[in-house]
């Protein structure tokens, strides 16, 4: 028996049970048809040994016992270890999608073990690249710093990130990012935790940090709007599974 993780265009393939819960498909078969084109790949088992497959399709035919659901709306409905799970599947497919040829010599890459391809003509073996990102909520008393990105699909207000650049530290690209983003210094930076970030494949780092000097002023290619929010008049913040929102609410509750 397997856990069958099966995505079309980004959306994950949920299956019904009778009490409206929802789960990832399991059996010794997929759940759906394959051809011989399909490329199965063997993700890490789950914690208790359930073995993990993941495949995409094009297309899904309609059966009441399943329905499509997108990655990141499917940790309302799936228990965390299957969520966090279909994440990694979902970034070792599009590691699939994006390493079929050999980036030296052309030649298409064959797999060489679960997570890894080699080129037969040449010898190149690749595995699936992380892009490592910092996210830091910095505070200045009991006002924190929260802003709005451009890229923010609705209204909430999050906190300063970017990407690790080559030759980084995270500590040198948290203070690198604050003062790109708002002209500000930080102090007391402190690791909180970090996140399998699956769109498409990130891993996002936390900390905490507090106010040193200088006066805010916003990026105004990245940021629409922000600025210092009392801890008792926040304005709309993340979704809970987001590491923002865990920042935050890690500060709130620690010096509410």
């Amino acid at each position: 028996m397997a856990y069958w993780f099966v995505f079309c265009r980004g959306d994950v393939l949920l299956e019904r049970r009778t009490d409206g819960t929802h789960t990832i498909p399991s059996g010794e078969q997929p759940p759906i048809g394959v051809t011989s084109d399909t490329h199965i790949l063997n993700v890490s088992p789950m914690d208790d040994g359930t073995p993990v497959k993941a495949f995409a399709i094009d297309e899904v035919g309609d059966d009441p016992r399943y329905e499509m659901c997108g990655l990141r709306q499917s940790s309302y409905k799936l228990p965390l270890p299957l969520y966090l799970k279909a994440g990694k599947a979902q970034e070792l497919l599009y590691w699939d999608r994006n390493t079929r040829f050999c980036g030296v010599c052309g030649a298409p890459m064959e797999m060489d073990t679960d997570i890894s391809k080699r080129c037969p003509n040449c010898g190149k073996t690749v595995w699936p690249q992380l892009a490592t990102a910092i996210i830091v909520l910095i505070n200045r008393g009991d006002d924190l710093l929260l802003v709005h990105a451009r890229n923010f699909k609705t209204d909430f207000y999050g906190c300063i990130a970017g990407f690790v650049e080559t030759g980084e530290s995270l500590e040198e690209t948290v203070r690198r990012e604050v003062m790109e983003e708002t002209q500000l210094t930080i102090k007391n930076l402190r690791y909180f935790k970090s996140q399998p970030w699956p769109y498409p494949c990130g891993l996002m780092v936390g900390f905490f940090a507090e106010y040193e000097s200088g006066e805010l002023k916003l990026q105004d290619e990245e940021l629409s709007r922000g600025g210092w929010f009392n801890k008792h008049s926040l304005p709309t913040i993340p979704e809970k599974l987001s590491l923002a929102r865990m920042l935050i609410d890690d500060w709130l509750e620690r010096n509410m």
